[in-house]
């Protein structure tokens, strides 16, 4: 990792010139939820966040004492004083034998330990739980993309808990050790965020979970433990309906009639399944032709796009207007029956009209009675009542929001980044 800082191209000298005075690196961990749950301690507990911080300490001994042995062959970081750097910081709480290395030698990096987001790194390494945090799921389904595009559907289970199963039996029941995020409360995560800190001298990446009906003022309480336990950072996740939370510059959650929005927008196939639909209007001399296109998304068709012909030019600029308008919708993806709901609640004040034995308020509304009819057709809707969409995660866990890459309900927070736990897309990569 010393040898990195020399090697990388650095866009900028004034970047390059950064790095090399100080000779930042940043050795972390990951798996430690399942190293606690192999070893029968419950994560958030005292004795956890003992063997936690034992641990670490163990790492940031042997990579200060590894950094003084560069020192002396490679000599230290530019920037380094000696009585400076051992009278203050995470320094003054080395073992004696490691500060009389570092008074002697120097030391080659000015920053050594990190806890960084490591969700990609811990699924190649067999799924074992991300950096520091907590097991997020004991089991759950990903959509792993092939390479004609299709995809394939592969349950993932939790290391320690397949490991658990090889050495136990598949039908033994998992200790209480393995506990996973739901069922954790906030400082459950600052005391194991705490125990680590102690021996981590830049900072950690940690999500906080809270829920739902969670106050300002236990939020308060958070950050204020979080600043008395010596945290160098704390970040929370409580998923909300309100647009500008966290979660939501990827999406909203996905209860009925909600918007879901993307940060981009679903790619167009070049071929696209649709259906064209027939409508009369009394007030109009000529039908209207309403064509709705979808896309297949995880084996599920879902709306792409619609678009509205008639021979009746009277409509033509609202009629553009308006399939431009649901068309962007529909390719953002999530749950966009709250089309149906707005346009069926446009009442023109000239009257409606009745239509097979029901009366409809407007032209509007019987086109969203038409796209209402569509997302039925596809098994988008049920009849009278909105998808109940479910990933498939241990029983008892809540789905995320939707994936703007996947369309499934899988995004979840963790680690300060949008992640999916079905097909692995990430907001941060």
């Amino acid at each position: 990792m010393d040898n990195v800082i020399d090697i990388s191209n650095y866009p900028l000298k004034q970047q390059e010139s950064e790095a090399k005075a100080k000779r930042r690196i940043g050795l972390g961990v990951t798996g430690l939820a399942d190293a606690l749950a192999m070893c029968g301690l419950i994560y958030g507990a005292k004795d956890a966040a003992e063997a936690a911080g034992q641990w670490m300490q163990v790492i940031s001994e042997a990579a200060y004492t590894a950094s003084a042995a560069l020192a002396a062959e490679k000599g230290a970081f530019p920037l380094f004083d000696a009585d400076r750097y051992l009278a203050g910081g995470h320094a003054k709480e080395l073992p004696k034998s490691v500060r009389t290395q570092i008074k002697k030698n120097g030391l080659r990096n000015g920053l050594l330990t990190s806890i960084a987001p490591t969700g990609t790194i811990s699924l190649i390494a067999g799924n074992v739980s991300s950096g520091i945090e907590p097991i997020f799921s004991l089991a759950y389904e990903r959509k792993v993309l092939m390479p004609d595009g299709t995809r394939r559907t592969e349950r993932v289970e939790d290391y320690a808990a397949r490991l658990w199963r090889s050495l136990k039996g598949e039908d033994a029941a998992l200790p209480s050790a393995f506990v996973t995020v739901a069922g954790l409360k906030p400082k459950d995560h600052l005391v194991m965020q705490a125990a680590v800190q102690r021996h981590v001298d830049s900072s950690i990446s940690k999500t906080v979970n809270v829920p739902e009906n969670f106050s300002f003022e236990e939020f308060k309480a958070v950050y204020d433990e979080a600043y008395s336990l010596g945290l160098k950072g704390c970040t929370t996740f409580r998923p909300n309906e309100v647009t500008g939370s966290v979660l939501s510059t990827e999406t909203q959650t996905s209860k009925a009639g909600e918007i879901v929005y993307m940060k981009q927008p679903l790619e167009r196939h070049e071929m696209l399944p649709g259906f064209t639909y027939k409508l009369k209007w009394a007030d109009s001399d000529h039908a209207i032709y309403i064509t709705l296109n979808d896309i297949v998304e995880g084996g599920r068709r879902r709306p792409f796009e619609i678009f509205i012909n008639s021979k009746n030019m009277e409509h033509f600029a609202w009629t553009v207007a308006l399939t431009r308008m649901i068309s962007a919708v529909f390719r953002r993806g999530g749950d966009v029956s709250f089309v149906v709901e707005e346009l069926k609640a446009v009442f023109d004040p000239r009257g409606g009209q009745w239509m097979e034995g029901r009366y409809v308020p407007s032209l509007l509304a019987a086109i969203g009675g038409v796209i209402e009819r569509h997302l039925i057709e596809i098994g988008f809707l049920k009849p009278a009542e909105q998808p109940q969409l479910q990933l498939a995660l241990t029983a008892g866990e809540r789905p995320g929001a939707f994936c703007p890459r996947c369309g499934e309900p899988a995004l979840v927070f963790r680690e300060g980044c949008s992640t999916c736990m079905s097909c692995g897309y990430s907001k941060c990569s």
